[in-house]
């Protein structure tokens, strides 16, 4: 029974009424048993707590599968919203490296989008498996291909890593964002130049919420993203080569990560979005010591002070907020006013929102429309 399925949900809603209705029906017959007053408290507060945080977690999609909850590897993006049946076997040559060695990335079946394919009009949409020679670290994703991908065989295209926040997953970025159908809609009326989006969570080593840092005696994170992915997709599918052809975005954790992997590596990344992005990693109990102790590293990952005391990156970045709803728009204020040459920063501040999807869906649309004029063909 699925984590986010409509059975077990329900389930534990009929549980937690069920129970209330017991206690009403049992409290005058247990009054004076303490065990029993106790446990006629605890059991309904327990159920009901589990109904609420299930429902919640199902709408916000923050774990996508029992594996996602108990930090166990699962499908592309936790939630396992791909077809099985579709199999591709594995990618040979570029990324895989010589014969005999795995392939940097396989892609494993044609996914879903709620429950149905991608139309081919508007492009197609692939569940892969990455493995990172250098970092060591395997991660699934989903790909999304434009329809002009099919249609010029000698075309090259450019490339945008979304990811979404953390814990989450990649259907997020699907089901919640609608970021494929977007891009799809925006190609199909020239006002988005056709590019290939890999689709990721930035939780690679679960359930480590790395902040795409290579952490000190942890996981190399960082690169995997800026090192062995952009590999893998360069040696599996037609890129635009340079920092030319790529760029990154995300929502949350995924858009500190996007904006911190282009100021880090702007050798691989031209442009960052960043929608209801950070600019520092706080350290908490999802993160542990991500620095290995070290200020100066700490330093190093906060991209205010790096504006402040490192050259600017030759980038471009757009970064959202909004003045009511949103805790980050002092800290995005700050950050616009410390950009400097070569780095160049546009902005997206809305009155109202929040930190949800339904605000990152209004912004996407002229988000892409920006970075459409930041990549090369």
């Amino acid at each position: 029974m699925g984590l986010t399925g409509t059975p077990f949900i329900l389930l534990l809603c009929l549980l937690a009424l069920a129970a209330l209705v017991g206690v009403v029906w049992v409290a005058p017959r247990a009054a004076r048993r303490v065990p029993a007053r106790v446990g006629l408290l605890l059991v309904p507060q327990v159920l009901l707590i589990a109904a609420l945080l299930t429902v919640s977690n199902a709408y916000f999609a923050f774990y996508g599968s029992w594996g996602d909850l108990l930090g166990m590897p699962s499908g592309p993006g936790g939630g396992g919203a791909a077809d099985p049946s579709s199999h591709h076997g594995h990618v040979t040559g570029g990324a895989g490296g010589p014969a005999g060695q795995d392939p940097a990335l396989v892609p494993t079946h044609d996914a879903f989008i709620d429950g149905h394919r991608l139309p081919a009009k508007d492009g197609r949409l692939e569940a892969v498996t990455i493995h990172g020679s250098r970092s060591g670290i395997t991660s699934p994703a989903y790909v999304y291909l434009p329809p002009q991908y099919f249609h010029d065989k000698t075309r090259r295209f450019p490339v945008t890593l979304a990811l979404t926040g953390y814990p989450g997953n990649a259907q997020n970025l699907i089901t919640r964002l609608q970021l494929p159908q977007t891009a799809a809609h925006e190609i199909a009326t020239r006002r988005l130049k056709p590019m290939i989006f890999v689709m990721m969570r930035p939780m690679v080593t679960p359930s480590r919420d790395t902040e795409c840092t290579d952490v000190p005696k942890g996981p190399l994170a960082e690169t995997f993203f800026a090192r062995d992915l952009p590999a893998a997709i360069q040696g599996a599918y037609r890129t635009v080569p340079g920092p030319t052809g790529w760029s990154a975005m995300g929502d949350s954790t995924g858009g500190y990560c996007a904006l911190k992997l282009a100021m880090r590596h702007s050798d691989r990344f031209a442009a960052a979005i960043s929608l209801s992005g950070y600019y520092k990693a706080l350290r908490d109990i999802t993160t542990g010591d991500l620095y290995g102790g070290s200020p100066a590293y700490r330093n190093e990952n906060d991209l205010a002070w790096r504006l402040q005391h490192r050259p600017a990156p030759p980038i471009d970045v757009l970064v959202t907020t909004s003045k009511v709803g949103e805790k980050d728009y002092a800290a995005t204020r700050h950050f616009v006013a410390l950009v400097h040459a070569p780095m160049r920063v546009s902005s997206i501040t809305l009155p109202t929102g929040g930190h949800h999807f339904s605000v990152w869906r209004r912004e996407l649309t002229p988000a892409l429309r920006w970075l459409s004029g930041r990549l090369g063909v």
